[in-house]
């Protein structure tokens, strides 16, 4: 190609519209990082997204959130960078979320009055209410929202001195976990021995009988039925076996317990060699709004069914149904159980029923009128310590508190799980492991020297 004047100028003019062009493009690019960014998280966990929960949650608070985070400045700037990381997340569905930071050091008076005793903890304020987080985690920040979204202080109270489940203890059969668990989520819990005080408190948001042991007297009775014409919402939740003198209740609310234990035979494909648990993954059945939209697997340890009666001022409505193939047993519980027609009660059955008033009764009270809720179950064990882990247990006795205490929108949001940690194996899996490393890799790697050697031996 001949250079002439012309082409140098041509040259010139394309190496100056490319640096142009480069240029903008950088420009552009920058201005376009600066308004708008994109994140992804690749971990196994998900711990850097925000579970549907939180999301959820935050759809439905209505109005600003203020957060004071008191935190150090200066060398300890790693706590404030994770404190607006954590926002961050949270900003990102709802942007009208405000943090404010205040160094305790140069503000000693702000932190007096707030009563601060840990670097990096939030006052979170809204709807004039105000709660402390000390804990910078996902569960935490959330569960202290849904404490602030809440209508009020929600109060359960659990009947005691018949040998029931205690919400404080800490026994495989025992409510800590769950009674801990509903703390967290602003909702207080005590005991009552009615033959103490007979009163039950007027802000109870719920009266709960957890497995009584021991009978109750008339008068202890009596003082429940009259709780329960008055208006007040209970949780019964009833093992196989006697009824411990709470027959006039049940009779009170048109209910009646199946003798004997529910036997599910399906439980034998999920690696569960003992029939008396029942397992629920099902609930299209009912539509009722605890079990609507709930998608976890229930285990119920020793279930008994529960059958409605006629002519009751009630309206009962089941939502937990076990599979067609249960029975309720009522022989012995050992060697080979078969189901014996004429005896035994085939399935599907009931384990959770739900009572409202009837309003179509003309004789309701005004207090049936303003939404009266009962929730009687044929199993106490899903809630115990021992197996309130397993599957949706947690979240489904959540969901039962909720609705008793007329918290219908914290109903389908889940408790947040974490994902497995741990890789469980089989006794042969580790032992093929153990002898691949052990023996298998040694030689291994000795038959290759040993290849090697003998290949540099040969002219």
């Amino acid at each position: 190609m001949q250079v002439t004047p012309k082409s140098r100028l041509q040259i010139r003019l394309q190496n100056i519209f490319f640096v142009v062009l480069f240029l903008a493009i950088m420009t552009l690019l920058a201005w376009l990082s600066l308004h708008y960014k994109y994140e992804s998280d690749w971990t196994a966990s998900g711990r850097h997204t925000l579970s549907e929960a939180t999301v959820t949650l935050l759809e439905r608070m209505e109005g600003p959130v203020k957060i004071l985070a008191f935190a150090r400045s200066g060398n300890l700037v790693s706590t404030r960078r994770n404190i607006a990381e954590m926002i961050e997340r949270y900003r990102q569905h709802k942007d009208d979320i405000h943090i404010r930071y205040i160094n305790p050091e140069t503000e000693p008076d702000m932190t007096r009055e707030y009563d601060i005793s840990v670097d990096g903890e939030l006052v979170v304020t809204y709807n004039d209410r105000t709660e402390h987080v000390q804990d910078l985690s996902e569960a935490a920040l959330t569960n202290t929202l849904q404490q602030l979204l809440r209508s009020g202080e929600k109060h359960i109270v659990f009947v005691a001195g018949h040998g029931e489940r205690n919400p404080e203890g800490r026994a495989n059969h025992d409510y800590g976990r769950f009674a801990q668990h509903l703390r967290d989520k602003g909702i207080k819990s005590s005991t009552l021995r009615l033959s103490d005080n007979p009163a039950i408190p007027a802000d109870t948001a719920a009266l709960v009988i957890a497995g009584p042991q021991l009978d109750y007297l008339p008068g202890e009775v009596e003082i429940i039925r009259d709780y329960v014409r008055n208006g007040g919402n209970m949780l019964w939740l009833h093992d196989p076996g006697k009824l411990y003198g709470l027959q006039p209740l049940l009779q009170e609310l048109g209910l009646d317990f199946v003798p004997g234990t529910i036997v599910d035979p399906s439980t034998q494909m999920l690696g569960i060699n003992d029939p008396t648990f029942t397992v629920i993954a099902d609930y299209s059945a009912s539509s009722h709004p605890i079990t609507r939209d709930f998608r976890f697997m229930t285990l119920f340890p020793r279930a008994a069914a529960i059958k409605t009666l006629p002519d009751s001022r009630f309206k009962a409505e089941p939502f937990l149904q076990t599979v067609p193939r249960s029975w309720v047993e009522t022989g012995k519980l050992d060697g080979v159980i078969n189901y014996d027609e004429g005896e035994d009660t085939a399935g599907p059955l009931h384990i959770g029923v739900a009572v409202t008033p009837d309003t179509a009764d003309e004789e309701q009270t005004d207090h049936d009128a303003a939404g009266q809720r009962i929730a009687v179950l044929g199993d106490g064990d899903f809630l115990a310590n021992a197996y309130l882990g397993n599957q949706g247990n947690q979240d489904l006795g959540y969901n039962i508190i909720n609705w008793l205490s007329h918290d219908d929108a914290f109903i389908d949001i889940p408790s947040r799980t974490a994902p497995d940690t741990e890789l469980t194996l089989d006794s042969l899996t580790w032992s093929i492991l153990g002898l691949l490393f052990l023996f298998g890799l040694p030689l291994l790697l000795l038959g290759y020297g040993l290849y090697i050697w003998w290949q540099r031996r040969k002219p």
